[in-house]
């Protein structure tokens, strides 16, 4: 996983329960997300791993049995669908990622989606410092009382602008980030367009190896967006990923982990309060075993055969 998933978990003091998923598309399974719920559980959290959406009916019935939140993580997912439906649009609150490397971007930062008024008047107070104020920019006495509020301990009359009924953050964009958002918009549908035909390019390329790799899995009903090309070594494979990432790396192309991979083996969380159900099988083979390359749109059709002709000439050693 990635470790912004988790972390406004810990940092408000809740306890993430993590479940295993499975190879291919790195998804989890209904049978464990139902296996993981208790009275205490509030919300479901789960992110679209690399553009391939994770099973929304199944999340979206153990939801609605259970009356959870849904939290989607679009972070690498933005143009992906689900039976014909945009991920980020089922669940509650949804987040988008405007990093650089993301399908499109501000330069930085990133958004979130609200599924109801209600639910949006609270992101943004966190958004703007915690200000109980729901004015857009630029308005003033939306709610036609604004010297009319008595909240907290504060006197009657006390400037509703002024108010604060969140402990919030300062995470405005600039205008000239949302600029650069705007125009990058207009490009997404050929992005998309690009990636996936990298993506298919790669996947003709490396299927050959299917004894050796275990090949992304499109999630039945999904239409991914593609942020890259997973590869996991099968454990019995004769091949190490320490060995092939090098060879990779020497012939200047980059490659990625898939993330944290399992969160729980990483410094920072090794001694949160967390609960575990089941075993993490995957989550450790994917940590050992599992890397990616880029999809990028920028990229050509020699330079995705270049990508396939490096994994060629490890593989003719193996």
């Amino acid at each position: 996983g990635f470790p912004t998933t988790v972390n406004p978990i810990v940092q408000n003091r809740l306890i993430p329960v993590f479940i295993d998923c499975e190879l291919g598309t790195y998804d989890a399974t209904a049978e464990k997300m139902q296996a993981a719920i208790s009275p205490k559980t509030r919300a479901i959290v789960m992110a679209h791993t690399l553009g391939n959406p994770f099973n929304l009916d199944a999340v979206m019935t153990i939801a609605r049995e259970n009356n959870l939140f849904v939290i989607e993580d679009s972070c690498d997912a933005v143009g992906a669908t689900y039976d014909g439906k945009p991920v980020g649009s089922f669940g509650d609150l949804s987040t988008a990622s405007f990093y650089p490397a993301h399908h499109v971007t501000m330069g930085e930062g990133g958004c979130v989606q609200a599924k109801t008024a209600s639910m949006r008047k609270i992101v943004e107070s966190l958004r703007d410092w915690g200000r109980d104020c729901w004015c857009p920019t630029g308005h003033d006495d939306t709610c036609g009382r604004r010297f009319d509020w008595q909240l907290g301990g504060l006197p009657y009359g006390y400037d509703h602008k002024h108010i604060y009924s969140q402990i919030g953050y300062n995470l405005k964009l600039t205008d000239m980030q949302a600029a650069i958002g705007v125009a990058q918009l207009k490009k997404l549908p050929e992005f998309i367009a690009a990636r996936r035909k990298n993506f298919n390019r790669l996947y003709q390329g490396l299927k050959k190896y299917e004894e050796f790799f275990i090949l992304p899995q499109t999630t039945p009903k999904s239409e991914p967006s593609w942020f890259g090309f997973l590869l996991t070594i099968r454990p019995d494979a004769p091949v190490k990923r320490y060995d092939l990432v090098q060879h990779i790396e020497s012939r200047r192309i980059g490659t990625r982990q898939l993330f944290a991979g399992n969160l729980l083996k990483q410094p920072a969380y090794q001694n949160i309060p967390h609960r575990v159900v089941g075993d993490l099988t995957n989550s450790d083979i994917i940590t050992t075993n599992t890397f990616w390359i880029g999809v990028y749109p920028g990229l050509t059709d020699e330079m995705i055969d270049y990508m396939i002709s490096t994994i060629d000439e490890f593989m003719a050693g193996v």
